[in-house]
């Protein structure tokens, strides 16, 4: 396993601990670098405009388009770092 790998994995496992709230916007940044370093680009039709939770979640993750999964992770990493040392 590659040493992102194992970052990656323990800043997911960190951020469930986290003692603070981080907010909807960082949630939603952090729900898209996950799912992009997961699954990849984004699939699937963009939920209709009344599936407000949902339809932010898409749009997020597909703003992430074309990023790689290695990329994704990092960044995703930094985020709980912001999050977990506060």
């Amino acid at each position: 396993m590659s040493a992102v790998k194992k970052q990656f994995e323990a800043a997911a496992a960190a951020v469930l601990k986290a003692k603070k709230d981080p907010g909807n916007d960082l949630k939603l940044k952090l729900y898209a670098h996950y799912k992009q370093a997961t699954e990849g680009d984004v699939a699937g039709e963009k939920p209709g405009f009344t599936d407000f939770v949902n339809r932010a979640k898409y749009e997020a993750w597909a703003k992430l388009k074309g990023m790689n999964a290695e990329d994704a992770m990092k960044a995703y990493v930094k985020l709980v770092e912001r999050i977990t040392r506060e």
